[in-house]
């Protein structure tokens, strides 16, 4: 539901996204938020009313925080579909980025907020496409892909890992509402979520039980 993207310092920021200061992260530190932001990004413009549906939240709820986000200029009213009974509202950016290290340092409760919505909204993406996946068509299951690799890098290295890895993402097609229809015949959205985690408290390999072990990074389509 969320459009969220952490980057290292350095990268040059696309033009459709809004990189957070201090007042957008606070204002983003409420689950609610986040999920709004996203559907708004993902499906977009709406009303207070659909938006709460989807949630499965009153549409006071979704109101309050809808002027929130307004006001911290995440979404702005859709004044061209809004009538004197109905409020739309869109979305202002495609995309969020947080790459500030020292917001992240003067922050920390809503940082934390921030990025521990993020990581449920992930979670629940994922439960989503499995709670679907035995109906899909054959060639999307096939598709479908849950793997991980444990590598041992040092910070640079993650970094130039992750630069690559959004490097070959950037050369595929970006889904957003107003592009959809204009898309190949077949295609479908697709999520893909990266996630570089540091395991600095892991055992070393010296100290881990030798014997037989299944091999990671395997599909498990």
């Amino acid at each position: 539901m969320a459009d969220a993207v952490e980057r290292p310092n350095g990268q040059n920021v696309e033009e459709d996204a809004i990189v957070l200061d201090a007042k957008g992260l606070r204002a983003l530190a409420h689950p609610v938020r986040v999920q709004l932001v996203g559907l708004l990004r993902k499906y977009g413009p709406s009303t207070a009313t659909r938006l709460a549906e989807r949630l499965g939240v009153n549409s006071g709820t979704a109101s309050y925080h809808l002027r929130q986000l307004g006001a911290a200029g995440f979404v702005e009213e859709d004044t061209e579909r809004g009538n004197a009974r109905e409020r739309w509202w869109r979305s202002v950016h495609r995309t969020t980025w947080f790459n500030d290290p020292e917001l992240a340092e003067r922050e920390p409760e809503a940082a934390l907020a921030y990025q521990q919505s993020i990581a449920a909204i992930y979670t629940l993406r994922t439960q989503q496409t499995l709670n679907g996946l035995q109906t899909m068509p054959r060639a999307w299951r096939n598709a479908f892909d849950m793997s991980d690799w444990a590598l041992r890098l040092t910070p640079e290295e993650a970094a130039t890992l992750y630069r690559e890895l959004t490097d070959v993402i950037a050369r595929y097609r970006r889904d957003a509402p107003e592009t959809a229809a204009s898309a190949p015949v077949g295609a479908e959205r697709v999520a893909v979520i990266t996630q570089i985690l540091p395991e600095l408290d892991a055992p070393a390999a010296s100290s881990l039980p030798s014997g037989p072990q299944e091999e990671e990074g395997s599909p498990t389509s």
